[in-house]
């Protein structure tokens, strides 16, 4: 009797699981797996999710679509079983940081998108199970909020000492020799090998290209060690439930937290030499102009995935995080809907409003934790006086409007954006004992 094939989801749970099991196993026939029509076909509806711009080839998703999805799978397929796929070249767009510097991004060509995506679905379980819980960044169940909420409760449990990292230039840094070898340790297959190994030559001969979709789980690879390092520092300095060291990384993005008791400051001295040290082996330069040590007990703050971090006394007398946009991102915010209202400025209000919409309710989705509330109002009276202003100026007249548009006019019939709600966080543990 043949035995019916796995499904691509329990392949990649029994991979995981496997993975979890045995630390030390290195999984062979990775290939074939990545070659399946199924795993193609599952990394190309990820891709078209993601939408994004062609690649150097010109190609798009519609040209895809109108030449048959099926018949670029297989022509994929064919390539990666035969041997013959080569990657393109990655499409490099220079886009704006802040501060009139840029980031580049390198755009892979719709047909490499898919194929990294297929490379991911095999290897990602396997990683993922040796991966640790202080990394958040472009994980499957992890998000950006989980990690905002690990800096509080570790705030909360008397950790005031920050060490804020910032990495230069991480993602160009990265020694493809160096990441390849952590490959291997788990994966004992050279096709898959030599198939990363072009991937992260099309993007040039260091680094990891961003935009592609292999390379957030291979630069969380890259890192891993150092996670590891923090966890080991964490048990040992743990006295039952409590620990004296925190750490959260999302990507590049590093804070380590350390018990901010005067008694403590030879902890913070080798805390931060032992993570330059194992930075340092890894080729990775630390940004000495952005790094920071932060006492916010002194009143300090520190930047920490969009949000600005202090600590104040609540109504009760007890030390809390207070965790707010960080006003940089508030004021790109407003330059963004400034340019909607001027590109839009003789378009009709409702093809306007579902603009401004749209920037609005992923802003907000995003920044809607911690203590945003004076922020959101903030916001929320700018965009109304500016949509009023919109609507006067169309009648040709001065002012906002205040009698002849009321406030429920304009978010019930008009439909302006008015969901800037803060969602509350779980309560969080109890704070560690002084000392």
């Amino acid at each position: 009797m043949t035995k019916a094939p796995i499904s691509l989801q329990e392949l990649r749970r029994r991979i995981y699981v496997k993975a979890k099991a045995e630390p030390s196993w290195r999984f062979w026939g990775m290939y074939v797996h990545v070659c399946k029509v199924e795993t193609l076909l599952e990394a190309y509806r990820r891709a078209k999710a993601n939408d994004g711009s062609p690649g150097i080839d010109g190609v798009s998703f519609s040209d895809v679509e109108a030449g048959g999805v099926g018949a670029f799978i297989d022509e994929l397929h064919e390539e990666l079983v035969s041997r013959t796929y080569r990657p393109l070249r990655v499409r490099k767009v220079e886009i704006p940081k802040g501060g009139g510097k840029t980031r580049t991004l390198s755009i892979p060509a719709i047909r490499d998108r898919v194929v990294q995506g297929a490379v991911k679905l095999i290897l990602e379980p396997i990683f993922e199970a040796d991966f640790h819980p202080g990394s958040f960044g472009y994980r499957p169940k992890k998000t950006a909020h989980q990690a905002l909420a690990r800096v509080a409760r570790a705030i909360i449990q008397g950790k005031t000492h920050v060490i804020d990292l910032d990495l230069k230039a991480y993602f160009d840094t990265v020694r493809q020799d160096v990441l390849l070898r952590k490959v291997a340790r788990r994966v004992d297959d050279d096709d898959i090998l030599g198939l990363l190994k072009m991937i992260m030559r099309a993007g040039g001969k260091r680094g990891v290209p961003q935009g592609g979709v292999i390379s957030p789980l291979l630069s969380n690879l890259y890192l891993n060690e150092v996670d590891g390092m923090l966890e080991r520092a964490i048990e040992a300095t743990r006295n039952g439930r409590w620990t004296r060291v925190e750490y959260v990384r999302f990507a590049d993005d590093l804070v380590v937290l350390v018990d901010g008791h005067p008694r403590h400051g030879r902890l913070h001295e080798t805390v931060e030499r032992r993570i330059r040290e194992e930075l340092a082996q890894l080729g990775v330069e630390v940004n000495e102009e952005k790094t920071r040590t932060v006492d916010l007990t002194a009143g300090e703050s520190f930047g920490f995935l969009g949000f600005d971090f202090h600590r104040v006394k609540s109504r009760r007398g007890k030390w809390m995080p207070l965790c707010c946009p960080q006003g940089k991102k508030r004021k790109a915010l407003l330059s963004k809907l400034k340019e909607i209202f001027r590109r839009y400025e003789s378009q009709r209000t409702t093809v306007l409003i579902a603009k401004i919409n749209m920037i609005l309710r992923g802003w907000v989705a995003y920044f809607a934790v911690g203590h945003s509330s004076k922020c959101f109002s903030f916001v929320r009276n700018w965009v109304e006086k500016k949509v009023r202003r919109h609507l006067q100026k169309a009648r040709k007249r001065s002012g906002f409007g205040w009698k002849r548009w009321s406030t429920g006019w304009l978010y019930g019939e008009l439909g302006l954006f008015a969901e800037y709600r803060v969602k509350r966080p779980s309560p969080p543990p109890k704070a560690a004992p002084a000392g």
